[in-house]
């Protein structure tokens, strides 16, 4: 158990501490505080480097952040052999920072600040902050993470003390008589019978390995002594006719089309057991749907799905994870803290200090940094050349009066640069463009039209699973879709979307119990014209009511002419409202060669194909979970094309999409 725990500055501001006995608080307080003793005899005397230390029963362990001036200390009673202290420091250390770093950043600078002020006005700015209310919230995630360490220290201890030696089976030698082995018991014969077998085919294994050459696969009886051996295992039996597997049942093949029969028995999509009435095995529905990633309704009904929010991701982990991933990794080594890029740049605004006039020169080593600091977000060099060189002209020319301000006219800059690329030409409310065009009026003689939307991208992104998300965000929004299976090459790419619309089907909106005829599919099968199949998808549609239809694509590369100009043909038949890039952000300098080829191809073919030139109209980035801050492929997608990122995917359920908003994406750019 603990006694204390604290974390301070360096200048001896005390920013939380913990007692975690009356005896414990009461030294805390005083001169005599292990603490104290620390700071006094340990870290101003630099006697102990070790990062452990012993006072009065106590021992003392303690890390530094040297960036923000912080000092994490922890002390228990030496005699307490506490295993976990280590995690625990690094644990601390890793949330503190992550949670509170702007409010940390903000208080360090202020310390600094006054230092050219008078002594009295320091203590006044020192008494005006407000930890109490900066750091709320921090002592619940302290004792969940304490108590996370201490179940995990407990439940070691009870794996090591209730780990028992079993006693080794005496193996009799192959000289000695089976017959005076003591006779079993008959409330446990099962368990002496398999006991026996065991025993006997451990002796059968010593024999063959340790007799003469000519006994090894004499067969199973023992023709020395008479006896007859039982089988060494369930897989050792005498019958050949057991040991043959069953043969596999051949294919038969013939020059004649395949009836209706010979499809059903080759038609894997369903359990044998249900194969009869083909319907679907039970479905888990809690699975589908993430109740913590569900969007909000607004006051006119409306369903919207959740911004991703950078601030609640900083570094791609939650405080959960964070513990999580301390009690599952317990005793490693902390990482090395590294210095970022724009660390790095600080350092060269540091030679930037004075009145003075900004020149190429002296920027040329500035931008070079900045350029290594978007590609390490992901962006690609293309882009990144770009975006310094808007940077640079901005500020050539400046006049800047000091490091900070030369570090913070660079930042805004770079953000302008940044916000000027992402703020999308286009409105990004599919919505309103789905209302729009249902509620425009049409002639007596014509019908009213649904709203298509194709996906289109490379392979391997995840077209039809996100297509399933948008499905699910339409539905909610009172919608009846119908998805269109496009993809007639890849095996499996139909049943795949018909396990989709069988879950979305069993979903209920606003309260229902389901939302059976909000969703169809509409299928033809494979090696079909995805053109043709499009085409009759929106007659369907049409003529049965349904307001949006989702087209799914197969997956083609940007390189691949036959393909793309088939894709094509399919746009430019059909003419669907909105074409959207399903990309993932993993991707690189490849974003810049796969969004231009596939806008180009898109624009030359269909209209060479006969109908209106059209090209991307905007994007859905998927794996969006996996990159932390390293959001970059989001700034190449907006500058290729030109168009906004209407949603991004982010997880495995219907729930987990999200929205992207211009000031997250630029906050996660900049981020250290």
């Amino acid at each position: 158990m603990l006694d204390h725990c604290s974390i301070s500055h360096k200048g001896g501001v005390v920013l939380w501490s913990r007692s975690f006995t009356p005896a414990a608080s009461h030294t805390a307080a005083s001169s005599a505080s292990p603490v104290n003793s620390l700071v006094r005899e340990a870290l101003i005397e630099g006697r102990s480097s070790d990062g452990k230390y012993e006072k009065d029963g106590y021992a003392v362990k303690w890390t530094f952040v040297n960036d923000l001036e912080l000092i994490f200390v922890v002390a228990y009673q030496r005699i307490l052999q506490l295993t976990y202290v280590e995690d625990l420091l690094n644990a601390l250390k890793t949330l503190f920072i992550k949670l509170f770093q702007p409010f940390l950043t903000t208080f360090v600078a202020s310390l600094h600040v006054t230092t050219t002020v008078k002594l009295s006005a320091s203590a006044d700015t020192h008494s005006s902050w407000n930890f109490a209310k900066a750091f709320d919230g921090w002592d619940a995630v302290f004792d969940k993470l304490l108590r996370g360490l201490e179940d995990k220290a407990a439940q070691e201890r009870r794996t090591r003390s209730g780990h028992v030696i079993r006693p080794m089976v005496e193996v009799t030698p192959p000289e000695e008589d089976i017959n005076l082995v003591p006779a079993q018991s008959s409330d446990n014969v099962l368990d002496e019978e398999q006991i026996a077998r065991n025993v006997q085919a451990l002796k059968n294994r010593l024999r063959g390995r340790g007799g003469p050459p000519g006994r090894r696969g004499r067969g199973r009886t023992d023709v020395g002594n008479g006896r007859d051996s039982l089988p060494g295992s369930d897989s050792e039996t005498p019958s050949k006719s057991k040991r043959k597997a069953k043969a596999k049942a051949q294919r038969k093949w013939g020059d004649e089309a395949p009836t209706e029969s010979d499809m059903a028995s080759l038609d894997f999509s369903y359990d044998s057991s249900t194969s009869d009435s083909h319907t679907a095995p039970p479905v888990d529905l809690s699975a589908l749907v993430d109740n913590g990633s569900l969007g909000t309704r607004t006051q006119d009904g409306l369903y919207e799905v959740r911004d991703w929010e950078f601030a609640q991701s900083q570094g791609g982990k939650s405080a959960d994870d964070v513990i999580a991933e301390v009690l599952k990794k317990s005793g490693q080594e902390p990482p090395k803290p590294t210095s970022s890029s724009l660390g790095a740049l600080g350092s060269i605004f540091a030679r930037l200090t004075g009145s003075k006039v900004l020149t190429e020169e002296d920027l040329k080593p500035v931008l070079e940094a900045m350029k290594q600091h978007l590609m390490k977000k992901n962006v690609a060099k293309e882009i990144s050349d770009k975006i310094c060189e808007d940077v640079g002209q901005s500020l050539v020319g400046k006049k800047v009066g000091g490091f900070q301000t030369t570090n913070s006219a660079v930042r805004q800059a770079l953000a302008n640069s940044i916000t000027r690329i992402l703020t999308p030409k286009t409105s990004t409310d599919l919505l309103l463009s789905i209302r729009t065009k249902l509620s425009a009026p049409v002639a007596a003689s014509q019908q009213r039209q649904p709203y298509s939307i194709t996906f289109v991208g490379v392979n391997g992104v995840g077209k039809s699973t996100n297509l399933s998300k948008v499905c699910f965000w339409l539905i909610q929004n009172g919608f009846r879709v119908l998805i269109a299976a496009c993809d007639t090459f890849r095996s499996g790419a139909v049943e795949q979307l018909r396990v989709h619309v069988r879950n979305l089907g069993m979903l209920g909106v606003d309260g229902a119990t389901n939302s059976k005829g909000r969703v169809e599919l509409y299928e033809r099968g494979y090696g079909k014209d995805a053109a043709g199949i499009a085409k009759e998808a929106i007659s369907y549609a049409r003529d049965n009511d349904f307001d949006v239809v989702l087209i799914d694509t197969a997956g083609r590369m940007q390189d691949n002419e036959p393909l793309m100009r088939a894709l094509a043909k399919l746009v430019a038949t059909n003419n669907p409202d909105k074409i959207i890039f399903v990309g993932e952000a993993l991707v690189g300098n490849e974003a810049v060669d796969q969004l231009t080829k596939f806008d180009r191809a898109l624009r030359d073919f269909s209209a060479a194909s006969g109908g209106q030139e059209r090209g991307i109209d905007g994007m859905l980035v998927t794996k969006w979970d996996t990159v932390d801050d390293k959001v970059g492929a989001a700034l190449s997608m907006t500058y290729v094309t030109g168009q906004p990122i209407i949603f991004v995917g982010c997880g495995q359920t219907y729930t987990d999409l999200r929205q992207l908003r211009v000031g997250n994406v630029v906050q996660a750019i900049l981020s250290d």
